[in-house]
């Protein structure tokens, strides 16, 4: 599939990676619809921090994920959805899980519904390595089987099945998307490379974490994004679930300690017992395998890690983006 004047929506267009993507779906020619949270702010998220220019050529759209009407009224005359709206973090979902299944399951069941109606061309639904859980071999292939470590990770498990049913029930040709651990300019301060990276450039020098045995697959946000767009023109891949993966990995530590290296080498790191997930929660191995997304389309990693964090850092260090972080607090 050409994308070439598809008229396509992305749903969470306001977070992290979905701004990166409308910004490539633009460079695609594509016409774009941007499905924002609404909220009495008017804040349209990252999408407020591109340049006029730019957000002149976005439509956006202000709703709820949860609400089956407002999905259904974004997606008329969609051609392609590109659907990554979801609650990520894991932390919360311990404590309020209801809200996880409300909008990650019920917002999916409210996407496919909608596109099975509206005779959507083509539907990208976003899952997460979380699903696998632990490896129980590497790399972790799209046939891995899934373990519910977390409340988000069921509430992941059961969108995917969702969707899925939904191309085996009624043929909706969708993909579900998989990417491992993506990070980059823009992302939440809940994940661990802000997390380091806004301490330590708020002069910190005992950086608090989690457990830093875990093993993860990072691949850039950039990358991530493309990988988005390849599986999109691939017709191979409908039905299916496909990772986007470097087919690596590093430790917390590793990393922590290279982070360290390049902005604070006097920080140290420093057990945060709040950061610590349960034992049997806490996903110790991610390592995927880019097989299938190398075998049926023509996406590649351009971006090596040491270019990702590279760009990340400078990113970071532009005090407009650093002062939106709150460095002193555990974001759960």
């Amino acid at each position: 599939m050409k994308l070439l004047n598809k008229k396509v929506l992305v749903t969470g267009a306001d977070g992290f990676i979905g701004s990166h993507l409308v910004e490539q779906l633009l460079q695609e020619g594509c016409s774009v619809r941007a499905f924002t949270y609404y909220n009495s702010f008017n804040s349209w998220g990252w999408l407020d921090t591109f340049p006029p220019e730019v957000l002149s050529k976005i439509e956006i759209f202000t709703g709820d994920i949860r609400d089956p009407n407002g999905v259904r009224t974004a997606m008329k005359d969609i051609e392609i959805v590109f659907h990554l709206a979801a609650l990520i973090a894991i932390p919360f979902s311990y404590h309020s899980p209801d809200s996880y299944i409300d909008t990650n399951v019920k917002g999916t069941l409210n996407i496919v519904q909608a596109a099975k109606d509206l005779n959507i061309e083509r539907v990208l639904v976003t899952s997460t390595s979380e699903v696998y859980g632990t490896a129980q071999y590497i790399p972790i292939d799209e046939k891995h089987s899934r373990q519910p470590q977390s409340p988000y990770s069921a509430s992941k498990i059961g969108a995917d099945c969702i969707a899925e049913s939904f191309y085996r029930s009624f043929n909706l040709p969708l993909t579900i998307v998989r990417p491992f651990n993506t990070f980059g300019p823009r992302q939440s301060a809940r994940a661990v490379i802000p997390t380091i990276i806004t301490q330590l450039l708020n002069g910190k020098e005992e950086i608090k974490l989690g457990d830093i045995t875990p093993t993860r697959d990072l691949l850039y946000v950039k990358d991530t994004v493309n990988g988005f767009i390849e599986i999109a023109k691939s017709e191979e891949l409908i039905g299916h679930d496909c990772n986007i993966a470097t087919q690596s990995e590093i430790s917390v530590a590793d990393l922590a300690n290279e982070l360290i290296r390049q902005i604070n080498p006097a920080a140290k790191i420093i057990a945060d017992i709040d950061r610590i997930r349960p034992e049997k929660s806490e996903v110790f191995r991610l390592y995927g395998s880019n097989e299938k997304i190398k075998k049926h389309t023509n996406w590649q990693q351009e971006y090596s890690l040491a270019q990702g964090l590279a760009e990340t850092i400078e990113w970071f260090k532009h005090t407009e983006n650093l002062i939106k972080y709150k460095a002193d607090i555990y974001n759960i």
